[in-house]
């Protein structure tokens, strides 16, 4: 390990979008198997972790309060405790480093666009940082893939193609720009429910090329795809057919969607500034909802 400094450093936990997600099979330990486009958005969490003896999360955010009875299973703290174990089996000293974590809680719990998954990869994302690890990439995405199936694609933090349980990763180039706006109907819903629920036939796979050039094209792209949860999502929480059709009806809307396992939906805009503005009305429209807009992240942000 090397010493990293006294400065804390930060890394951002983008939502994270399942464009469209196909079930394509089963393995015999019972994990599905998947082929999504997966896509980040300029709306997240934040993590930071500043030195420390010890191991520690503070939480914040408005989002918090739902993190309250986790403990020590939070995905941060996790995430945090199996990269000390790594480094301390690395280090000739053997010595485990500690950190102060701090996460700043704005995407809503168990929402299907991926917040834990996010959170954990910017742990490990902002504690490489901090204490600069001698650990190849290769061994760090396996300590993702040991965090959760979606946490490799949030750790890689770009759009890609998934495939395998979610480890399979191929990087997506020319993701053309796209607004987005979110929504949760607040409610929370497990991703085992869901795929416990799920039945009929796999789907194949939905890849496309050449990737289109704008946002009206990436959408009529996507059209002929689908997420092959909703039936099973909407069995559970049945407000979903509601957020879905609401975000269709939005101005601008040129698509709307469940992600991942749900209960978050979301509808893409040409662009960020037509985003903002449906994203405004839908606040208005639907108070009692969690909300946001923004834009599609074509590369991983800066302080990814």
């Amino acid at each position: 390990m090397n010493a990293g400094g006294d400065a804390p450093a930060r890394a951002f936990a983008p939502a994270k979008i399942n464009l469209y997600l196909h079930v394509v099979g089963r393995r015999a330990d019972g994990y599905h198997l998947l082929d999504s486009l997966v896509a980040f958005a300029d709306i997240g969490d934040r993590v930071t972790a500043a030195p420390a003896d010890r191991l520690s999360l503070a939480t914040g955010g408005p989002e918090a309060a739902a993190l309250a009875g986790l403990g020590d299973d939070n995905l941060v703290l996790r995430a945090a405790q199996l990269l000390a174990a790594a480094v301390a089996q690395a280090s000739p000293a053997g010595k485990t480093p500690g950190a102060a974590l701090e996460l700043e809680k704005i995407l809503p719990v168990a929402s299907g666009i991926g917040g834990g998954s996010s959170d954990a990869a910017a742990a490990l994302r902002a504690l490489g940082r901090l204490w600069r690890p001698a650990l190849a990439p290769e061994s760090l995405a396996a300590l993702a893939l040991r965090l959760g199936a979606d946490v490799p694609a949030c750790l890689a933090c770009r759009p890609v193609w998934v495939s395998g349980i979610g480890d399979g990763l191929e990087p997506v180039t020319g993701l053309p720009p796209a607004g987005i706006v979110l929504a949760n109907p607040r409610r929370g819903l497990p991703t085992a429910a869901v795929f416990q629920a799920r039945s009929g036939d796999f789907t194949r796979s939905g890849r496309f090329a050449p990737m289109p050039r704008d946002a009206d094209g990436l959408a009529a792209a996507l059209a002929a795809c689908r997420n092959d949860l909703t039936t099973a999502a909407l069995g559970l929480v049945p407000e979903i057919a509601a957020v879905l059709l609401r975000l269709a009806r939005l101005p601008g809307a040129l698509l709307a969607r469940m992600s991942g396992s749900g209960a978050s939906c979301f509808a893409l805009f040409p662009d960020r500034a037509a985003a903002l503005a449906a994203g405004a009305e839908l606040a208005e429209a639907e108070p009692g909802w969690w909300s946001a807009a923004g834009a599609l992240l074509s590369e991983a942000p800066a302080d990814a």
